[in-house]
């Protein structure tokens, strides 16, 4: 009966979306084992064009088969059965890897016209290699779609966001391949982000409520087994660099991470889908104002976009939107 509901509820928004027919994700493909190329890539070249590098995480391969793929484990010389360990499960790639990137010196500007580009911001340039095939994927989510996808439709803003990744591209072939693969989509969800509101008493100070916040958001979401996979502090990072953000008060970003969701997705047919996580939840609040506002992309954008009809990965999919809102107004945000 929930498969049913869900799927049907999934077709449903489908029908009622707006159809874009665009190229959602871009891959550079690259004959045999390109991570060396692509460390050297995310790790020492891209600062040189402006990106910033938080939160990598690579070989998220490789904590799958530890969590799920080991039968026994070792806690202080004393070795017994691996709690986790599921005999079901099957490596299926040879690498796969989260890098979280931003341009700060583009974005800071436009996130003060258009705060929801924190859905994107940081964005995933990601990696994947399946076991068996000698080929290295390295992509990302197409600018266009990104901004679809938060709702920007300011055209100077647009124009800009996407010139910035011209040269990203550019070094991207030079460093992986000059072999491209895109993933074409038709329609994104009637409401591809989720978003809230949390009223707060300014008396305290937003700093307070700032941290008081993330200590209850934190916990909320560790407690249902999400992993906070990054975080950011925009206003932090542009005041730093000297990047004007004078019109918020605060504004950070979250990745957000549930494991086995991942690993359900990923590690079982769909690595390309990599390039949406971890998801990215921004929070901040205006300069002056007595509310803070929060946005993330829903993960039914990533069926759209990425063309998944699997029926246990949609449940999965629509299964995540449903309880990280809940999460979430539990909290106090008010669903907007």
């Amino acid at each position: 009966m929930l498969n049913k509901f869900l799927m049907s509820a999934f077709a449903l928004s489908l029908a009622a979306s707006v159809a874009f027919g665009a190229q959602g994700v871009k891959f550079y493909v690259g004959d045999g084992d390109k991570e060396k190329e692509f460390m050297s890539l995310v790790n020492e070249k891209i600062s040189a064009i402006g990106f910033v590098l938080s939160d990598p995480h690579e070989h998220i391969d490789n904590a799958y088969k530890t969590k799920w793929g080991t039968a026994t484990q070792t806690i202080k010389g004393v070795t017994g059965p691996h709690p986790d360990f599921d005999p079901t499960f099957k490596v299926t790639l040879d690498n796969l890897g989260f890098f979280s990137i931003t341009n700060d010196a583009t974005v800071g500007p436009l996130l003060m016209k258009e705060p929801s580009l924190g859905g994107f911001s940081p964005f995933n340039l990601g990696i994947y290699k399946k076991l068996g095939e000698d080929k290295t994927y390295v992509g990302h989510v197409m600018p266009d779609t990104m901004l679809d996808i938060v709702g920007v439709k300011d055209k100077e803003v647009r124009e800009k966001f996407n010139a910035s990744f011209t040269e990203l591209d550019k070094m991207t072939e030079n460093a992986i391949s000059s072999k491209v693969q895109y993933v074409d989509y038709k329609t994104l969800p009637a409401k591809p982000m989720m978003t809230f509101e949390v009223p707060f008493d300014r008396a305290g100070g937003v700093e307070k409520f700032k941290g008081d916040f993330q200590s209850r958001f934190e916990e909320a979401f560790e407690a249902h087994k999400y992993i906070i996979a990054g975080y950011k502090d925009m206003k932090e990072s542009m005041d730093g660099a000297g990047i004007k953000f004078d019109r918020f008060d605060a504004y950070w970003v979250y990745s957000l991470c549930h494991f086995r969701f991942s690993e359900g997705i990923f590690n079982q047919g769909r690595p390309d889908a990599n390039v949406f996580a971890p998801c990215s939840m921004y929070m901040y609040v205006d300069k002056g104002s007595n509310k803070m506002m929060i946005g993330m992309p829903r993960l039914e954008t990533w069926a759209a976009v990425m063309g998944i009809k699997d029926p246990k990965m949609v449940d999965s999919i629509l299964g995540l939107d449903k309880e990280i809102t809940k999460i979430m107004t539990d909290l106090g945000a008010k669903e907007l």
